[in-house]
């Protein structure tokens, strides 16, 4: 595979999204829809990664600190897609092949990239387009074939005629390309439409006039296709990609008893044989062994570790904290920045209370423990091993109850 570096364009407001965030900033379960879609370009190997910014540019910039796959190139003015990929042709140097995809489409998969640039590289095509054929194209441009299925180009939506919005084969924006080729045609583009913009589209027109070869394979799902411009399709992404999570986990082992009712970050990972009951919220970097089961009605947020065999039951919330194995808190509890040892059993209403109203505390609960029904622990804290703590007792700050307690 000739050196392959990927254009992420990434420089809109989106105006229809009604927003002071950069557009990619905008998160798909949990992490930027960029991300996604940086993901997906080091899942086939690439390693040298262009993210064309624009709007709020140090805001996208600061979002990815210390990963040295990736530059960020400056579109200063917004003038088309077109425009977007030239910038960064003085950054490609030593480059055969430029895979390029927009930001706002984080349901990309890896096997349709890779699916893309072998074709690409097999066919020795000046550029290659990945289609997709769906049940409703509008808004989309499509794709336009002779007699032969040879492509011909693409129409957008508002330039289409009759004929042509019956086409179901649509461009979602993938494309492949010789590093050279792009750039020659690029050069004659002319920015000859009501934006007075500069699209990428032209300059795939122009290699094919040009009697370059150019390739459009069908092979983006319907569910790829999906960009983002609003807050409805926001919405809709992250219904298609949380299923995907779910199903990920699924298929490793894991039970969730009602999906459609649950919601999984894309950055939690569960162990086998555990079971996620209906309206669970897990957001962040959460990890749960063996054995446990979650909800209903359960909140694991940022930071969270349940170990084998560990039980969080309705209502209960766990931030920051380790639950180690056996440990059980059943009911209407909140344990934040703590952990809590092997067989601990957290009685209904039990809390941490880690904010003094300034900083926040930790509390260390140790085996075997037993704290009663309302209980309160007030941070910082350290209970020792076999204690048993009665309801309704408020722990105070810096207290070490002893055994038997």
């Amino acid at each position: 595979m000739p050196k392959t570096a990927a254009i992420i364009l990434a420089a809109g407001k989106s105006t229809r999204m009604i927003t002071d965030l950069p557009k990619v900033m905008h998160e798909v379960c949990g992490r930027p829809m960029l991300a996604w879609v940086i993901d997906a370009c080091r899942a086939v190997g690439i390693d040298r990664i262009l993210v064309v910014v624009g709007y709020h540019k140090e805001v996208v910039i600061n979002a990815f600190p210390g990963q040295r796959d990736l530059v960020f190139v400056e579109q200063v003015e917004q003038k088309g897609t077109g425009n977007a990929v030239s910038v960064c042709q003085p950054h490609l140097d030593g480059c055969e092949t430029v895979l390029v995809l927009c930001g706002d489409g984080p349901l990309v998969r890896p096997t349709t990239l890779k699916t893309l640039m072998e074709t690409h590289v097999s066919g020795h095509s000046a550029g290659t387009l990945a289609t997709a054929v769906v049940k409703d194209p509008t808004g989309y441009g499509r794709i336009i074939r002779d007699s032969y299925g040879n492509l011909q180009g693409i129409v957008e939506q508002a330039d289409c005629t009759v004929a042509q919005k019956e086409i179901h084969e649509i461009n979602p924006s993938y494309y492949c390309f010789q590093r050279a080729a792009i750039f020659e045609s690029l050069a004659k583009v002319q920015p000859n439409n009501i934006k007075k913009e500069y699209y990428l589209t032209d300059a795939v027109k122009i290699l094919i006039e040009d009697g370059r070869r150019v390739v459009a394979i069908s092979a983006v799902e319907p569910d790829e296709v999906y960009s983002i411009n609003s807050r409805q399709q926001l919405a809709q992404v992250s219904q298609v990609m949380e299923q995907r999570i779910q199903d990920r986990l699924m298929s490793s082992g894991v039970t969730i008893v009602d999906p459609s009712n649950t919601w999984i970050d894309a950055r939690a990972e569960i162990g086998k044989d555990t079971i996620i009951y209906p309206f669970t919220y897990i957001h962040g970097r959460v990890k749960i062994g063996r054995n446990c089961s979650v909800g209903p009605f359960a909140y694991l947020r940022d930071g969270t570790v349940l170990e084998d065999d560990v039980v969080i039951g309705v209502f209960t919330e766990v931030k920051n904290s380790t639950l180690c194995s056996g440990a059980r808190a059943r009911h209407h509890s909140y344990l934040g920045d703590a952990t809590f040892g092997k067989n601990v059993n957290v009685g209904t209403g039990t809390i941490t209370a880690n904010f003094d109203g300034k900083e926040i505390h930790r509390t260390e609960v140790g085996d075997n423990v037993y704290l009663g029904s309302g209980s309160i622990l007030i941070a910082p804290l350290h209970v020792k091993s076999g204690v048993q703590i009665a309801p309704g007792t408020v722990v105070e700050d810096g207290e070490t109850p002893g055994t038997g307690k």
